[in-house]
């Protein structure tokens, strides 16, 4: 079991960076591919970015592809969502979650959420 919690969300205007962290507790993070998935006022949650276990292996939804970055750090539990030139439109709650196999990036999959980071973007 990993629990994970959420951090660095603000407020920043259009065109400025913030950059997510997601902890880990567990000895197995190093062994799940990690999602960054996020909920915007009114609207479903939705996938953002995935990373492999290696960090070998990346995608984003097209909306954030040259915008955001994913990395993660093994030996500190933690993933990371890099964001640049932000937009309005990523006005969201963010929240990681462990993955259940590579390609299950459909956040109806997961029951249980963390508390997400908040992120706004002011135009």
């Amino acid at each position: 079991q990993v629990e994970l919690v959420e951090s660095g969300g603000g407020l920043v205007q259009a065109g400025g960076s913030l950059r997510l962290s997601c902890a880990a507790s567990g000895r197995t993070f190093s062994s799940y591919a990690m999602g960054w998935f996020r909920q915007a006022p009114g609207k479903e949650r939705d996938f953002v970015a995935a990373i492999r276990p290696s960090g070998g292996g990346i995608t984003y939804v097209d909306s954030v592809k040259g915008r955001f970055i994913i990395s993660r750090d093994n030996a500190k539990n933690t993933v990371y969502l890099q964001m640049n030139n932000l937009k309005p439109e990523d006005t969201a709650v963010y929240y990681c979650h462990a993955l259940a196999y590579w390609g299950a990036f459909a956040p109806s999959i997961y029951n249980y959420w963390g508390q997400g980071t908040q992120v706004t973007v002011s135009s």
